[in-house]
Formats: structure tokens, C-alpha cells, sequence
């Protein structure tokens, strides 16, 4: 399918006064530089980059190139923060059993070994408990507390990324004479756990720190906990580094893929320096296992250490993750590393084999004039890898798609969606078919008797052809501006390093260069493209992967984002292909 280019809108006049001030004026008399001195001279193309990221002046173009830890808001502007930061400090001082109740996911298990390392460098008695994806669910449920409860037997319960809408399994805590301090980062429900203290920044309309992730809130915790100590002297306290754990807190959220921006990049960006260095024998075994050298990206954490982590709770066990993390064994974190890269196989075959089996039965059945919202399920699939298999065909089809694995006349599945369909309206629409779901508007999870299926695929598809039988389906490419070859330099990679890290709400750019030639071409193990371009005076080298079948003839445009790649100790720059279509 063809994709729809989109250029992005762009304030010339702004991106011509952010250039002149920092690429122009950045000697060493310039305020901007002075106060940010490794901002550095920036290519025209970067500037309108800022300025649609939503700088407005040179200072906050300056600030978004720079991100710093000293700009972090006072932990204490959370929610209930000083009731838990008390709640908490009166368990460490006074001796108590604490458990750091998480979840399964790579938030929750970063989140989790996380506040566990720096409760214990505080000197807590600490222990830690994950749900079982399979047996307790998912969250602060009711058979997860009384399960955590029996093993630990703590008086005070600390949450991670969950528990916020606990309401009952927080009641049954206080009954069995346990405390609870949430800390959480999901949309609130209309009621909240009756906790000692919920520190979730979403519980405030439009609180700064609503983008966190889970490690987020929890590494708002430690830092509220630390200043506290040393508030009050605790020598303690004073002698705990936070910058430790920054690793943990990076991976995290650009897993959670909540947005890069604001004190988001300045956590990853400085997660990331602690990563390369870790003093953790779980992250330097998981980096080894999967392969990983030299300076670490966002790519890595969403794409390499993530999805290790992740697939211990979708088809292994979400403790040999946490184990990973929290053991100073290398010889133990190496054997850990292995388990979890074999896990992340196995999940990644079986993925495979359910995205083949869901292709083959949507292509025999697809009419893109009347499917809009696409379910499809099947006996056995397994439960853990549904929603991966969802984002596939998402990619695939550009429609809303929910895909349920069946066993014992119950379906669970998972519901990914676009841009132009909020997939929780569309479950909502299917409410009485529908034994619960949740989540949000492009990612939602639901569980389903056999015997209401088609009457909900039915629906389903129903609710989204309302909203979308007249909308343009054809994949979009949203291009962030167009450049000449020449444009497209070391300056400008140089540039984009500093403008990192990418991810949500700050995505890679996409660049476009329009009506050049491909003067060299060839094919690559029968599935690559890789070409050289030109404008008649500067060449330029290009990748596209999976991209065999577009091999270009005539003028041409290109959109492609700018990467470095180096071979044989030599690195250049490159181009990696987005899409190709006749120039226009």
C-alpha cells in the first residue's frame, strides 16, 4: 500500500530567528551559549526542527539540546508525596518488614529493582514481589496481594506502576494490618485506593510531571526520601547517589513509550550515560547478551533490553528479570541474561508464527471497503505475545485490530489502534459482549466469552467503520521538512545527537530530498535496497531495508531518516530509507 507523504507545518519566521541566534551568534559573547555552552553552531534544517518540537526562543532551544538533572521539579509537588515519604522513613527507621509490590512489564521491573536497591542502600529490610502474567493477573489484584502478603508477610507495601483504582485489594491489605503507599503514573478511576498515600501525578489535571513512566514517580520517591534524610541529617541518606539508578529509569520509559519530553529527556538522556558505564552486573550482562557496544541510543532500550525484559513475563517468568536486576553475581547475571535472550527468542518465534497464521486468515477475508475494525482469534494463541501480534498487523492493514487468544471458552486479548480511532470507544461501544476490558485510546486489553466472539467482531467492526469508512486509510508518512543533499551533512548528525534522545511525542525526524537520482543500486541478500543518490554534485549513500521491490528509475523523492553507520572502523553518513516515490 502506497503511503500518504505529510509535510509538517513549520513557523519559518521562528526557525530564521532561532538559526541566526545559535548558529549565527554562538561566539563566545553570546548569553545562550555561555549559559548553554555545549549547544554549539546549528544547521538551518535543526532549527526548524526546534521550532516545531515547540521551542520558541533560544533559551528553550538551548534547553531542549541540553537537558539537565538540575532542572528536575521538586519531588515533593507530587501528590501525597510527603505522606509517603514519612510513611516510608518511619518503616526504615523503625525497622519494619517492606515490600516493593511491581509489575511485570519493563517498567514494572525496573521500576521495582529500582526502588528495592536504593530502600536497601537507605537501610531497609526490603523484599520484592511480581504477579504472575498468568495466575494472578495483571496490577494490584486481589489474588496478587493475598499471594505477595503470605510470602512476605510485610507491614508496609510500596507499589510500583499500579495500584492507583486498587480499591478492595488495598481494603483487604489495611484489614490483614498491612499499609500501602501507591506510586503509580496510570489514568486515575473515579475512586482511589484508600492508600496511606497514591503519589500518581495524573491524579492533578495537567501536572508537569503526568508524562513520567512508572520509574519515573518511583525515582520521584527516592529522590523525595533522599532529600528528606538529608534534610534531617540522616548520614545515610547523604551518602546515596542517585545517579546509580538512572540506568534503570532510562530503559523504563522509553519502553513505557510515554513521551521524551520535558524531565523525561533529561532521565534518559542521563540513564543512558549511566548505562554505558553500568555499576550493575544485570545491565552489563543483559548489554553482552544482546550484543550491544559503544554509546547507547533509545533503539537499544526499546529494542534490545526491553524486549529481554519484557519477555520474561510474556512467556518465562517476570522474577528471573527482577533477579537480573537486582543480583551483584556476574557469574548469576550472566546466567540470567542467557535465559531471558532465550526467552525473548522464543517469544519472538512465536510471535512469528501468529502474525503468519493471522495474515493468512485476514487476507482471505479482507474487503478494505467494508472491514474497519478488525478482531481475529484463535484457540491457543498465547496470551502473552497478542498485543505485539496486534501492533503487526496494525502496521500491516492501518485499521484498529484486536487479536484474542482462546482457551476453555474464554478469549484475552489485546486491541491496538490509529490514529483516527480511539480504540476504547470502540470497545465501549461493545460493553454488554465484553466480559472486561480497559487501557486507553491506542492500546487496550479485553477478555471475551466464546459465545459472544462474532456477535463482538461484528461490532467491533460496526464502531469503527463509524468513524472511519470516510477517512483516507492509506499509511501516512509525516516528513518533519524537506532538505537539499547538502543540508543533509555531519553538521546536521552532529546536530541530531544533541536532540535526542527520540522516541514518543519526539520521534526520529524524517527528513525529504526531492527530484534526485539513484546513480548506483544493487540488492542485498534479495530483500535490501542499497542505492547511492545524487543531484548532480553531491552523493549521498542509502539503505532501505525490505525494500527490494521499490529499486527506483528517474527522478525520484526520498524520505529517509539520517543515521551514521560505521564498517570496518570507518563511519559515514547514511541514509536509512523510509519510503521512495516518483518525484513530484
Amino acid at each position: 500500500m502506497n503511503k500518504l507523504w505529510k509535510f509538517k507545518s513549520c513557523d519559518e519566521a521562528l526557525t530564521e530567528e532561532l538559526f541566526q541566534t545559535l548558529e549565527k551568534s554562538c561566539g563566545a559573547d553570546a548569553p545562550v551559549c555561555q549559559n548553554f555552552p555545549n549547544i554549539g553552531k546549528l544547521p538551518k534544517p535543526l532549527a526548524a526542527l526546534l521550532a516545531q518540537r515547540g521551542c520558541k526562543t533560544a533559551e528553550e532551544a538551548a534547553l531542549f539540546m541540553s537537558p539537565s538533572l538540575s532542572a528536575l521539579r521538586d519531588p515533593f509537588e507530587l501528590p501525597d508525596m510527603d505522606k509517603a515519604a514519612a510513611r516510608i522513613r518511619r518503616a526504615l527507621d523503625g525497622g519494619e518488614k517492606i515490600t516493593v509490590f511491581g509489575d511485570y512489564d519493563a517498567d514494572g521491573v525496573c521500576s521495582t529493582a529500582l526502588l528495592v536497591r536504593v530502600l536497601r542502600e537507605l537501610g531497609g529490610t526490603v523484599s520484592a514481589f511480581i504477579p504472575s502474567r498468568f495466575d494472578e493477573g495483571y496490577g494490584l489484584s486481589i489474588d496478587a496481594l493475598a499471594a505477595c502478603i503470605a510470602e512476605h508477610q510485610p507491614s508496609l507495601i510500596v507499589t510500583v506502576d499500579c495500584g492507583t483504582g486498587s480499591v478492595e485489594s488495598v481494603e483487604n491489605a489495611r484489614a490483614a494490618g498491612v499499609d500501602v503507599v501507591v506510586t503509580d503514573h496510570h489514568e486515575p478511576d473515579a475512586q482511589l485506593a484508600p492508600a496511606v498515600a497514591v503519589v500518581n501525578p495524573k491524579r492533578e489535571a495537567n501536572h508537569p510531571d503526568s508524562i513520567l513512566a512508572g520509574a519515573g514517580v518511583a525515582f520521584k520517591l527516592c529522590h523525595a526520601l533522599i532529600k528528606n534524610g538529608r534534610d534531617s541529617g540522616c548520614a545515610v541518606s547523604a551518602s546515596v547517589d542517585l545517579k546509580r539508578v538512572l540506568d534503570f529509569v532510562a530503559v523504563a520509559t522509553v519502553t513505557d513509550m510515554v513521551p521524551l519530553l520535558g524531565e523525561n529527556r533529561a532521565l534518559v538522556r542521563a540513564g543512558f550515560q549511566a548505562l554505558e558505564n553500568s555499576c550493575w552486573a544485570g545491565w552489563n550482562a543483559l548489554k553482552k547478551a544482546a550484543g550491544m557496544t559503544g554509546a547507547v541510543e533509545a533503539w537499544h532500550a526499546g529494542f534490545a533490553l526491553g524486549p529481554r525484559i519484557n519477555a520474561a513475563g510474556r512467556v518465562g517468568r517476570a522474577d528471573a528479570a527482577l533477579e537480573l536486576l537486582l543480583t551483584d553475581l556476574p557469574a548469576r547475571a550472566e546466567e540470567l541474561a542467557r535465559f531471558l535472550d532465550n526467552a525473548n527468542r522464543e517469544r519472538q518465534a512465536i510471535e512469528k508464527e501468529i502474525v503468519h497464521e493471522a495474515i493468512e486468515e485476514i487476507d482471505a477475508m479482507f474487503d478494505e471497503t467494508k472491514d474497519f475494525g478488525l478482531v481475529i482469534a484463535r484457540e491457543g494463541w498465547h496470551t502473552g505475545v497478542v498485543g505485539i501480534v496486534a501492533s503487526r498487523l496494525v502496521a500491516r492493514y492501518n485499521r484498529p485490530v484486536s487479536v484474542i487468544g482462546m482457551e476453555g471458552g474464554r478469549g484475552r486479548g489485546s486491541c491496538r489502534s490509529i490514529d483516527a480511532f480511539n480504540v476504547l470507544d470502540g470497545l465501549s461501544a461493545c460493553t454488554d459482549l465484553l466480559k472486561q476490558f480497559g487501557g486507553h485510546a491506542m492500546a487496550a486489553g479485553l477478555e471475551v466469552e466464546e459465545e459472544n466472539l462474532e456477535a463482538f467482531k461484528v461490532r467491533f467492526n460496526e464502531a469503527a467503520a463509524a468513524q472511519l469508512k470516510e477517512a483516507d486509510l492509506r499509511p501516512m508518512l509525516e516528513i518533519d521538512r524537506a532538505v537539499t543533499l547538502d543540508e543533509a551533512d555531519e553538521a546536521l548528525m552532529d546536530g541530531l545527537k544533541r536532540a535526542g534522545p527520540f522516541g514518543q511525542e519526539n520521534s526520529e525526524p524524517v527528513w525529504a530530498v526531492c527530484g534526485v537520482n539513484a546513480v548506483e543500486s544493487h540488492i542485498l541478500k534479495e530483500k535490501h535496497l542499497k542505492l547511492t543518490f545524487s543531484d548532480g554534485k553531491i552523493r549521498r549513500e542509502a539503505i532501505g531495508f525490505n525494500m527490494a521491490e521499490k529499486l527506483p528509475s528517474g527522478p525520484i523523492d526520498v524520505a529517509f531518516t539520517l543515521q551514521e553507520n560505521t564498517w570496518n572502523g570507518r563511519t559515514t553518513l547514511q541514509f536509512n530509507l523510509r519510503d521512495l516515490r516518483p518525484a513530484q
